[in-house]
Parts: structure tokens; C-alpha cells; sequence
């Protein structure tokens, strides 16, 4: 390759890689709810509040599973420590905990067979249902948090949010499929590496499955459905039962 062609090619990627690198920090800037002053902080902590409200007339202590959390989120909501509340805490991980009130434990919340009917007072889960897998995937993991206590309060992005917020472009789980490889063959785009390779571009793709709202009622048949809004737009929805 000549010296003119490989200045051209550079010419071109220097404007895309310089892009990159702002929406990766204006990216975590707005999605990571442990930057203080980031809009997910703000949404979490507005979340949490309405989560202490429902909670404030359940008899202590209360037994709580998260699915899909983790230590440093129950950290930074201030329940880490706190005997009030008894955690248990359900990744795909085993993940190391530091608090007395906090259990970690690997599983898979379309399949929670370990755990007894009723056996928590609530469940939570924040931002995880849209990660299991297609509609059939989540109706499990939605049997799941129903069958395992009396109330749950589950948090998940809208399917007509303007902004994709794992890939963090705009309208992008309303692209046809072979853009939205061709996008992530080529860029990182948000959360997600870039992927050269087509299969493995096409896997993570199908990996989130973004929920509308018709679906969430048909999941969470007895829920109050709240909408969070930002600038007129339903970005997430809260399903609670209390």
C-alpha cells in the first residue's frame, strides 16, 4: 500500500475515531448510575424513592432478590450494610460481596428453580429483562419474578425510547437487521465492542430485546405500569406490584 493511499485512509478514520471517543464519555456521562450527576443516577435514585415509598409499611426485615444487580449498585442506594434488608443478589456471575446483608449467587432468571414459591417479600430487577433472550425468554424470567414473591418492582427500557441505550444511537432497534450489523462490524457503538465478525455482531444483537408497552402488560398481567419520560418520551417503563 502506497504512503498517499494509507495518509487517505487515515484522513478518513481519524473524524470517525475522534467521534467515538466523545459518545463513549458523553455515553457514560449519561448512562453509568455510578457517575455522580449522570442522568441514570438521577433515574435510579428516583426509582429507589419510589421503592422505599412501597416498601415504608412492609414489616422489617424485608427479603429482597435482586436479578441482574450487583454489590456496588445496592452500595450506592445506600442498602448495603442495612439490616432492614436481607439481599439476595442472582447473576450469571458469582460475584464476591462485602456486606453481611448482601448474597451473591450464579443462576439464570428464566430458571430460578432453587429458590420456593413466595420465598422473598420482593423482587427487583433494573435494566435485566431485556437481556434474556426473545418474547418466550422473558415470559419466563416475568413467571419467575411472580411466582418467587407478593411484589415486585422491575425496571426495563422502552421499545420507542429515542436513544437505543446499550448501543446508545438513535432509533437503532428500529433499523433492519443488517444495518444494525453492518453498524456494529464496524464501530463500538455505546456498550458494545465493535464486532468485525458477522455471526458474533448478529448474536449480540439478538441478545436485547427491548419491551413495548402492550408487552409488559401481557408479562405483568396484575402491575401498575409507570412510564419514565424524558423531553415527552417514554424511555423506560417501572412494572410494580404491591
Amino acid at each position: 500500500m502506497n504512503k498517499s493511499l494509507i495518509i487517505n485512509i487515515n484522513t478518513i478514520n481519524l473524524p470517525f475515531y475522534i467521534v467515538t471517543i466523545m459518545l463513549k464519555r458523553i455515553h457514560r456521562g449519561i448512562t453509568d448510575y455510578r457517575i455522580e450527576g449522570s442522568l441514570a443516577s438521577k433515574l435510579v435514585r428516583e426509582r429507589i424513592i419510589l421503592l422505599k415509598q412501597l416498601m415504608s409499611d412492609l414489616p422489617k426485615p424485608l427479603k429482597i432478590i435482586d436479578l441482574g444487580g450487583t454489590e456496588i449498585f445496592w452500595e450506592k442506594m445506600g442498602f448495603a450494610g442495612d439490616e432492614d434488608y436481607d439481599i439476595t443478589i442472582v447473576n450469571l456471575w458469582e460475584e464476591e460481596v462485602h456486606y453481611d446483608n448482601l448474597e451473591a449467587l450464579a443462576g439464570d432468571a428464566r430458571s430460578l428453580e432453587n429458590f420456593q414459591d413466595k420465598e422473598f417479600d420482593i423482587v427487583f430487577s433494573n435494566s435485566v429483562i431485556e437481556h434474556v433472550g426473545q418474547f418466550e425468554d422473558q415470559k419466563k424470567m416475568a413467571d419467575e419474578v411472580q411466582r418467587l414473591a407478593n411484589h415486585y418492582f422491575i425496571q426495563t427500557p422502552s421499545y420507542y425510547t429515542p436513544v437505543e441505550p446499550h448501543y446508545f444511537f438513535p432509533l437503532y432497534q428500529f433499523f433492519p437487521l443488517c444495518l444494525k450489523i453492518f453498524l456494529l462490524q464496524h464501530f463500538t457503538l455505546g456498550y458494545m465492542k465493535k464486532t468485525p465478525d458477522k455471526e458474533k455482531a448478529k448474536e449480540t444483537i439478538n441478545s436485547i430485546r427491548l419491551l413495548k408497552e402492550d408487552e409488559i402488560e401481557e408479562l405483568f398481567p396484575d402491575a401498575v405500569v409507570s412510564k419514565e419520560k424524558l423531553s415527552g418520551f417514554t424511555i423506560s417503563f417501572i412494572v410494580y406490584k404491591w
